[in-house]
């Protein structure tokens, strides 16, 4: 905690300065703040359409990736802060003109406030950012000065002035002026022509816009400017124009689609046209009514043929069979041929009769030989049936096999219609595919333009200004209260590190642990501050008795106090030591070497006494310069017979001519250092002095012992000095 305060000591002492310093520093800060020019900052907060808003046009676009994608809000934020709509907003309010009233210190812009009304024509590109001087002389008459000129163009208001920088119209506001009629209009004026870069350049550092939430489609428009309603109106009408700009592009966006619609439906109606006519002509050419219908119908007629012929194979292979029973078989009538093909009433009655034949046959060879005449004529009888039976089965099978040869042709060119069927197909399919492709176009243009056409008619966006700007009553910047705590804390901070500095460069001994942290002599005696004789008596009587205690001090005994400078208070601390021990009653002699104490006006005596028990001596004669050690060491032994302390007040280093002698021969020596005074180097010069010389029991006294004196009262001694 000690060392704690000893650091902060150098600070205790300059908390004056820096006391100042903060009222310095708060002073400064509201002068600045008295003439700087308050920036006032209006928000206006605005909703974008969500994807799901919005007339059917939004489908459009949304499927037509030519004309937009969905809403970003970045995207979105970037639209809002471009050149193009600051423009437009420019456009819709008076920006591009700004007046000043001129001060003796300070300028301030009127806007709605200005007396004055300037309007301007024709403007060069010269005239942009230039500040025009205008000096209304009385309500009638003014001066202008243009810049870089010092021709004045005397004008009168509400008349056209015509220069080489274009045609200004400068007239009284007679309306502001009909509300405030004691209005201040006779003044030193200025106004200022914004190029439209500059204008930009002014809006855009002035305007940021961030969202509320990076997933929530809300826009905070923020605005700063000089003054308040410039602020809110801006952030509103550029939310308003945001919003128009965005229905304009819908309407011009619906509008392009309309026309770029009807042109591809006009289009692909003629394609629509073209397809169905080169179905038609197909069609003809290849007479196609229904090539499903006709393909089952030939399909039919081809399976009818097939199954005429297989039945026709079948009766075929019977008749065969047959015909080679009756062509191998050496009698017919012994043979047993299948006659289930032959099933017509002639063939059976044949069969029939031959069988009847037979058996009448066999009934008369009962009764007849087989060469009688009744015998031969049934078997000629049987002859003939089985011979016409024979030829007709011969000519039934030659019948069926050309019969099956024409079955077969038939079938084949029934077949033939197939093979082309699947090029037909293929080519009807081709030209429906192409004919349903521009309908299917034609139908999709018809709903789009549909759609685009309302999305023409509804002239409305779903974006919202849900919190218009309000025109700010406090401004934002300059922050008065930050930068008046600002100030005081610089100015703190600022007189805190000059101390530093100060204490650094200085480098005063201050206290004991400094010349304790350099040097090995001890400090054996400190002297405080004091301002009454009664405590300066107390000190010096209980230090009296330490140095007897610490056995620096004996019975005749010979103190030398010694300092590098007069002024670090040798001169008391060995004065009031002397009278500490004639107080305890003793015979002191107080040897003033140089005649510090200024005690001795003439130099023809070198003995005083001066207190009781106190006798001064002056070593200041010019014979004493000449005296070598050992005859001094006998000059003060001669001095110590009847006394029984002697303190030397040393001269000091900076006249050194008996300064080290004495302090040679002395019992106990004092280097009198002063916290305030002393440099921090003579800490070590004493060590190396006292390595070189050996001095006897060398110690240090600290004058002036934690002693912070107040820096505005030593000031003032210093001015009274």
């Amino acid at each position: 905690m000690k060392e704690n305060f000893r650091m902060l000591r150098p600070y205790l002492r300059g908390l004056p300065l820096i006391i100042f310093a903060m009222v310095i520093g708060v002073f400064l800060a509201k002068t600045y703040l008295n003439y700087t020019v308050p920036m006032y900052e209006s928000t206006a907060k605005l909703k974008l359409a969500e994807l799901d808003e919005g007339v059917p046009a939004n489908n459009l676009f949304k499927e037509f990736e030519v004309f937009g994608s969905a809403n970003k809000i970045a995207a979105e934020i970037e639209v809002v802060k471009s050149q193009l709509l600051i423009n437009k907003v420019v456009e819709n309010l008076d920006f591009n003109i700004e007046i000043y009233r001129v001060g003796k210190i300070k300028t301030v812009e009127l806007y709605e406030n200005s007396p004055i009304i300037v309007k301007c024509f024709n403007i060069s590109e010269k005239s942009f950012d230039q500040l025009i001087d205008i000096q209304v002389l009385n309500k009638e008459n003014y001066e202008l000065t243009l810049p870089n000129s010092k021709r004045k163009i005397k004008g009168t208001l509400g008349d056209i002035v015509n220069t080489e920088m274009g045609t200004f119209f400068i007239s009284l506001n007679e309306n502001l002026l009909a509300e405030n009629p004691n209005l201040h209009v006779v003044d030193h004026y200025k106004f200022e022509i914004f190029s439209p870069e500059k204008l930009y350049r002014n809006i855009s550092k002035n305007l940021n816009i961030t969202p509320v939430d990076k997933d929530v489609p809300i826009l905070r428009i923020t605005y700063k400017n000089a003054n308040p309603k410039k602020a809110s109106l801006f952030v509103n009408e550029l939310a308003k124009v945001y919003i128009s700009d965005y229905i304009e592009t819908k309407y011009k966006a619906a509008h392009l689609t309309v026309e770029f619609l009807d042109g591809q439906i006009n289009n692909t109606f003629k394609k629509i046209a073209g397809s169905e006519n080169k179905i038609q002509n197909y069609r003809d050419d290849r007479r196609i009514t229904n090539i499903l219908q006709e393909t089952e119908t030939d399909l039919k007629k081809v399976s009818e043929l097939k199954m005429q012929q297989t039945k026709l194979k079948m009766t075929l292979e019977g008749i065969r069979e047959v015909d080679r029973y009756v062509r191998n078989g050496k009698n017919f009538m012994d043979l047993a041929p299948n006659f289930e093909e032959f099933t017509d009433a002639l063939s059976s009655e044949i069969i029939k009769k031959i069988k009847e034949f037979q058996a009448q046959k066999r009934e008369l060879l009962l009764i007849y030989t087989p060469k009688d005449e009744h015998i031969t004529v049934i078997d000629e009888k049987i002859h003939d049936l089985s011979t016409y039976l024979t030829e007709s089965i011969k000519n039934s099978r030659q019948n069926l096999e050309i019969k099956n040869k024409n079955l077969t042709a038939d079938i084949r060119d029934a077949e033939k219609v197939f093979k082309t069927v699947p090029e037909k197909e293929r080519v009807l399919n081709d030209l429906n595919r192409e004919f349903n492709i521009y309908q299917q176009t034609y139908n999709f243009l018809n709903e789009r333009k549909i759609e685009a056409e309302i999305a023409a008619a509804a002239k409305m966006a779903f974006h919202k200004i849900i919190a218009p700007g309000e025109v700010p009553l406090d401004p934002v910047s300059p922050n008065r209260t930050v930068i008046v705590i600002i100030s005081a804390i610089l100015g703190m901070f600022g007189s805190i590190l000059f101390i530093y500095i100060v204490h650094k460069v200085k480098a005063k001994v201050n206290d004991v642990q400094t010349i304790e942290a350099i040097s090995t002599i001890p400090v054996s005696m400190l002297t405080p501050k004091y301002t009454s004789d009664e405590e300066i008596a107390k000190h010096f009587l209980k230090e009296a008795l330490q140095l007897e205690i610490k056995g620096l001090v004996k019975e005749k005994s010979i103190i030398c106090m010694t300092a590098y400078r007069n002024s670090e208070g040798v001169d008391f601390n060995a004065f009031c030591l002397a009278k500490a021990f004639a107080t305890q009653g003793r015979r002191v002699l107080l040897v003033d070497v140089a005649n510090q104490l200024k005690y001795f006006k003439k130099l023809s005596t070198d003995e005083l006494l001066i207190v009781e028990n106190i006798e001064l001596r002056t070593l200041s004669n010019p014979a004493f310069d000449s005296y070598t050690k050992g005859k001094m060491v006998e000059l003060f032994e001669g001095y110590r017979k009847n006394l029984d302390v002697i303190i030397i007040l040393n001269e000091s280093f900076e006249n050194e001519s008996k300064a080290k002698l004495l302090m040679s021969i002395s019992d106990v020596n004092f280097l009198v250092v002063d916290s305030r005074l002393t440099p921090k180097k003579r800490i070590l010069e004493t060590e190396v002095l006292n390595d070189e010389y050996k001095f006897p029991s060398m110690n240090f006294l600290l004058n002036r012992y934690d002693y912070t004196p107040n820096l505005l009262k030593e000031f003032y001694i210093f001015r009274r000095k």
